[in-house]
């Protein structure tokens, strides 16, 4: 085998690194507004472990009671337990394009974040079900069984996506995958707010005061880049990101609404048995906003984002199910998308 060529030997100053590469040796500032988002998350950095657990009880609700409130943990999971590692490929990303040393820190510390929101799921599932896994729990109850095959269902779908994700991620620029990003944050911030203020266990509510703010936060960042990179936008990524919003309305309304029937892959009465679970968990004190305060919840926060694309002239897409008008957009499919939550 021939000695590999020692380029030191040959040459005064080494050859160019091929980009994008991982490691950017620059700490360029440019953002202030990153700065100050940065500061506010290391401010407001919270443990699950650390809540007051110590004032719940499980076994004060009946099993009934305890598998619909498991199902709610479990269909935000479905969203938040993929999102530590949808983040960190984006986090990677901003170090493979080099970008601005503050908005690599904001993307560590979203998925710092995420993680966070991940391990209140399977703490307060696992505490609920006395069991660590949703989807191999024995039910007790027959809401219980019908639950936990809409949770099957809902792996399933939410599964679906990672391969498209993975493929996007290099593909597309950040500020394409900030338009996905921001749907879930706009809706996410206030649906979290609302959910402490009903709160009756403490340690719920304290989960969604912080993880609310965590949303705000991290809609902050969306917004920060948005502003930045949006106005030299070329045509096609202009187009690509009002295909995003349609899609993400679709994919995230599972969580933040209800899944369009004609998009997700789910059994007829999948809808059925998910409200019948609400209606136990509210019943029983665990406050989630009744299907009209939802659908006003995810209407503005699309008004919203649509008020931030207006001023881009980003066609926006047409949301019939919230009687929002706009761009037909109807060739979407699961591996199409970028969302995220």
């Amino acid at each position: 085998m021939a000695p590999k060529t020692q380029l030191a030997l040959e040459m005064e100053l080494p050859p160019t690194t091929d980009q994008p590469n991982v490691f950017p040796l620059s700490w360029h500032a440019g953002t202030a507004k990153m700065e100050e988002i940065w500061s506010a998350s290391q401010r407001e950095v919270w443990d699950p472990a650390q809540l007051s657990w110590d004032t719940f009880d499980p076994e004060s609700y009946t099993w009934e009671e305890r598998e619909a409130i498991a199902y709610w943990w479990t269909l935000l999971s479905v969203f938040d337990a993929s999102a530590p590692p949808v983040f960190a490929e984006a986090f990677v990303k901003t170090y493979e394009v080099h970008e601005e040393d503050a908005v690599r820190r904001c993307f560590f510390s979203v998925t710092r974040d995420e993680q966070n929101h991940e391990q209140m799921c399977g703490m307060a599932i696992t505490k609920m079900l006395g069991w660590p896994d949703p989807l191999t729990y024995e039910p007790k109850t027959d809401l219980g069984m019908r639950a936990q095959r809409n949770v099957k269902w809902l792996y399933f779908n939410g599964g679906r996506y990672w391969d498209g994700f993975k493929q996007a991620v290099p593909k597309y620029s950040l500020a394409v995958l900030f338009s996905s990003f921001l749907m879930g944050e706009i809706a996410a911030a206030t649906i979290f707010h609302q959910m402490a203020e009903g709160a009756r266990e403490p340690v719920f509510e304290e989960a969604f005061t912080h993880i609310g703010r965590d949303e705000g936060r991290h809609m902050a960042i969306c917004m920060a880049i948005m502003e930045r990179d949006y106005p030299h936008l070329d045509v096609t990524d202009r187009e690509l990101i009002t295909k995003q919003i349609r899609a993400g309305y679709l994919f995230l309304s599972a969580v933040l609404f209800e899944p369009p029937e004609a998009f997700w892959d789910l059994p007829s009465d999948f809808i059925e048995v998910q409200r019948s679970c609400e209606a136990v968990a509210r019943d029983a004190g665990f406050h989630i906003p009744e299907f009209n305060e939802k659908k006003e919840n995810w209407r503005q926060a699309i008004l919203n984002l649509k008020a931030v694309l207006d001023k881009y002239d980003i066609p926006f897409p047409a949301i019939p199910e919230l009687e929002i008008s706009g761009q037909e957009v109807n060739d979407i499919d699961l591996e199409d998308i970028i969302p995220v939550f």
